[in-house]
């Protein structure tokens, strides 16, 4: 009767409908999807991690774990990944995904004007997407997943300027073209934006971007901006804070407090030694569980997604590290 094929009179139609109305009656939609035995295809668009360590490896564990967990509904995951150097590489994956016509798309917009090409063809075979870890706003995804970048900012500058007592400080982004990357920019801002609105005048700030850690020489210009400016603090805006810790080692710069972001190996190293005082997590493997949660709730169940899911933000020292490990 519900589907209206017409061999239920109109009586007993209506009677029906005031039963459905008064219980508040729902389409089991999931037993329509398992019954329709149309299983459907996920896409992933993650940075290549440049070896098994590199954070890009972590939220793709929470994708796959959601995943397997929904193995009942036949959804099929299909990988890509683009180099972090290469917008060209960016494209010809996105390419792939289109010619895929996945019924969902996870996203990591790493390449600002590739990505809004890459979304425009998305949506113009209405693939629907949602964003992973960084952002690019209003342009029509289902969903943001992943930390709010400027107050993780925020949090990084009260930290610093509380174990500071004097000396300038010094932002370090370890990205290239930094135009494309939104996250990095707004932590950067919500960074200086704490001290500004506190009126904290016993810092001065400094910003610079090392582009290239192949070439070793990228060292010996930080320690020159380092000597010039009195830098006796250090904020790295990703995940790559163990190449500045690797610096202080280098040189012996012991006195320079150091914060950064993300569990990765070679963070915790320096964690565990005292070069770098605090990390900032940012729970990579979970934001990857909700953004194909999220792709799930929308495709299959159907459901109205909030626009946005935010992450916490979590403080890690040498003290508590090993309970937060399963939180990669």
């Amino acid at each position: 009767m519900l589907h209206n094929r017409g061999e239920v009179s109109e009586k007993t139609k209506k009677k029906i409908l005031e039963i459905i109305s008064e219980l508040d009656y729902k389409p089991n939609i999931l037993a329509s999807s398992l019954a329709s035995k149309k299983s459907a295809v996920f896409a992933t668009l993650l940075p290549k991690p440049p070896s098994k360590e590199g954070y890009w490896n972590i939220p793709l564990v929470g994708v796959k774990k959601r995943i397997s967990e929904l193995k009942q509904f036949g959804i099929q995951l299909n990988s890509f990944t683009f180099s972090q150097t290469d917008r060209n590489d960016f494209t010809t994956e996105a390419e792939k995904i289109i010619e895929l016509k996945p019924d969902g798309v996870l996203l990591a917009p790493f390449f600002k004007k590739e990505s809004i090409d890459f979304i425009e063809n998305l949506k113009k075979h209405n693939i629907p997407f949602v964003f992973i870890d960084s952002e690019i706003k209003d342009v029509g995804q289902i969903s943001y997943i992943g930390q709010d970048s400027y107050q993780s900012g925020l949090v990084s500058g009260k930290l610093l300027d509380m174990i500071l007592s004097e000396g300038n400080i010094l932002v370090i982004h370890f990205a290239k073209e930094m135009d494309n990357q939104n996250h990095l920019v707004e932590r950067e801002k919500g960074f200086y934006d704490w001290f500004r609105k506190n009126n904290i005048s016993r810092h001065q700030l400094f910003t610079t971007e090392v582009s290239d850690t192949a070439d070793l020489e990228w060292m010996q210009k930080v320690k020159a901006i380092i000597d010039k400016n009195q830098i006796k603090g250090i904020f790295v805006t990703n995940s790559r804070v163990f190449f500045a810790a690797r610096l202080i080692e280098k040189y012996g710069l012991k006195e320079i407090k150091l914060i950064g972001h993300d569990i990765i190996k070679w963070n915790i190293e320096y964690l565990n030694k005292n070069i770098v005082h605090f990390l900032i997590c940012q729970r990579p493997e979970e934001q990857g569980y909700y953004a194909a949660n999220v792709l799930f709730q929308h495709v299959v169940e159907k459901e109205i997604i909030n626009n946005k899911h935010y992450t916490s933000i979590d403080i890690l020292t040498k003290e508590n590290i090993n309970y937060y490990k399963e939180f990669k």
